[in-house]
């Protein structure tokens, strides 16, 4: 229970955090590109990579703070973080044909779900 509170915690923070991004993008750069996130993706990725690290670099290995970090707050700022940081352990695990094929069906996959659910609303509602 007490990870889930962390993992909510850090997550609404996160998400909060990610709607600041966005806004501000739009103020600045306007409509014409999805500025606000390809910066949560790519900041996100980023931070993932250097928490990790300094993570992993610890003894200790703190599940409480990976709950409230990794898992909440870059889980609520961008799911692409986590979405890396799996084909970066896949990839330097060796598992490259795994990683590819993990890349290639969840971007295709989710975007084929997106248009899925979009043909079933509209045709639901025409």
């Amino acid at each position: 229970m007490k990870h889930l509170l962390l993992v909510m915690i850090g997550g609404g923070l996160g998400a909060g955090m990610r709607h600041l991004v966005g806004t501000a993008s739009l103020r600045l750069l306007g409509f014409g590109f999805p500025y606000g996130t390809l910066t949560v993706n790519i900041v996100g990725s980023f931070a993932m990579g250097l928490f990790i690290s300094w993570l992993a670099a610890r003894s200790s290995g703190d599940e409480t703070i990976r709950y409230l970090v990794a898992t909440g707050f870059l889980g609520g700022f961008t799911t692409f973080s986590a979405f890396s940081l799996d084909i970066a352990t896949l990839w330097e695990r060796g598992q490259i044909s795994f990683a590819v094929g993990y890349m290639a069906i969840s971007v295709s996959g989710s975007i084929l779900a997106l248009y899925a659910g979009l043909w079933l609303i509209r045709t639901v509602h025409a």
